[in-house]
C-alpha cells in the first residue's frame, strides 16, 4: 500500500513513474528531507528520462483550493531548503512554501540534478539545464512528467487545476525555459532574481567560482559579460538569441518577473531582459516587482520576504473566475 499515493491508483502511479513507497522513500532520504517530512512533506522518488529524480510536496488538507506550485531552488541549492530553514538565509524561502500551502495551494519542491555540463562538455555542479544545447534536456522530462502525470494523479477531487511555476537564480532561468516549453499546461510564472534562459551561456571552468557546488560562471549571449557585471545583459539587438520553445497555445501563460535593483549576483539588466523578450513572443506580463536600495550584493540576490505575497497574489489573480 502506498499511502504516499492517497488516490486508489497509488500502485498504477508506481509502475507507471517509478515511484518508491513511503517507507523507502523515508529509509534513504537525508537528513533535511526526514525533517521536512516531520513537517507534513512527502517524499517522491521516481525516474525521468532514465534519470533517478526526486522531489517533496505538500498540499492542503481536501481539495487544492487554488492549484498547484512548482518551485525551482536557486544554483548550489536544494530542494528541501524550501522547507526547513537551517539557515537564516533560506528561511524566507521556507515561509513561502507554508504559506502558499496554508492558502491552499498544493507544492512541488523539485531537485536539480549535478550532471548539467557546457559546451565542453565541464560538469557545471547543481543547477538546472535551462540552456538551449543540442544534446537531451535532463530537466524538461522531469517537469514535464510532474505536470502530466504526477500531479494529476495526486490531485483530489474538487481541486483546482491551475498550475504555476516559480524559481529562484538558476531556478529562476529554469522556470521560464519550462514555461515556455510548458506553455500550454502552465497558467502562469514568476521567475526571481534570474534572465534570459535563450541568450546566455555557462562557462564551467573550474576555478571560475568560489562555490563548492557550483562550477564556472554564466554570461550574457550578446554582450559577453559575465551576469554579474553591471548592464551584463544590456544590448538593443539579439542576434545570438536561441529559438524559444512554444507549444502556440491559443493563450499564453501570464508571468511576473521579481528581482531587487542591487542584486549583486544577477545584473538587474538581465531580469530586464528577460521581461522584455518574454512580450515580444507573446506573454502578457504585469509590471516587474523590484525592490530598491543599499548596495549591490549576494543578499540581494536570494528570495526575500517581500516576494511571497506578491508571487502568490500574482498566481491568485491567473486562476479562471
Amino acid at each position: 500500500m502506498l499511502s504516499l499515493l492517497a488516490p486508489a491508483s497509488g500502485l498504477a502511479l508506481a509502475v507507471i513513474l517509478g515511484l518508491a513507497s513511503t517507507a523507502a522513500a523515508a529509509s534513504d532520504a537525508e537528513p533535511q528531507e526526514r525533517q521536512c517530512i516531520a513537517r507534513g512533506w512527502q517524499r517522491v522518488a521516481m525516474q525521468a528520462a532514465g534519470v533517478p529524480r526526486k522531489l517533496l510536496w505538500k498540499a492542503p488538507a481536501g481539495a487544492w483550493s487554488k492549484g498547484a506550485i512548482v518551485v525551482l531552488h536557486g544554483g548550489g541549492g536544494r530542494h528541501f531548503q524550501w522547507c526547513t530553514a537551517n539557515s537564516p538565509l533560506v528561511a524566507p524561502q521556507v515561509r513561502f512554501s507554508e504559506r502558499a500551502v496554508a492558502e491552499g495551494y498544493a507544492v512541488f519542491l523539485l531537485d536539480s540534478s549535478d550532471r548539467v555540463t557546457d559546451r565542453e562538455g565541464r560538469i557545471c555542479g547543481k543547477v538546472w539545464d535551462d540552456e538551449v544545447r543540442e544534446r537531451p534536456n535532463l530537466d524538461l522530462p522531469l517537469i514535464g512528467q510532474v505536470l502530466r502525470e504526477l500531479m494529476p494523479r495526486l490531485r483530489p477531487a474538487g481541486s483546482r487545476t491551475e498550475v504555476f511555476l516559480t524559481g529562484l537564480s538558476s531556478g529562476g532561468y529554469m522556470t521560464v525555459r519550462a514555461a515556455t516549453h510548458f506553455d500550454d499546461l502552465v497558467t502562469g510564472f514568476a521567475p526571481v532574481s534570474s534572465g534570459d534562459p535563450y541568450g546566455w551561456h555557462r562557462v564551467c571552468e573550474p576555478g571560475l567560482s568560489a562555490r563548492k557546488t557550483v562550477q564556472g560562471a554564466g554570461y550574457d549571449n550578446e554582450t559577453g559579460k559575465q551576469i554579474i557585471e553591471r548592464d551584463a545583459c544590456l544590448a538593443d539587438h539579439h542576434p545570438n538569441e536561441q529559438p524559444w520553445d512554444s507549444t502556440r497555445p491559443a493563450t499564453k501563460p501570464a508571468f511576473r518577473v521579481f528581482h531587487h535593483e542591487m542584486d549583486g549576483i544577477n545584473d538587474r539588466s538581465c531580469a530586464d531582459k528577460v521581461s522584455r523578450l518574454l512580450r515580444l513572443h507573446g506573454y502578457p506580463g504585469e509590471a516587474d516587482f523590484v525592490l530598491r536600495g543599499g548596495r549591490r550584493s549576494l543578499a540581494n540576490h536570494l528570495w526575500q520576504d517581500e516576494y511571497s505575497g506578491a508571487v502568490l497574489a500574482f498566481f491568485a489573480g491567473r486562476m479562471a473566475r
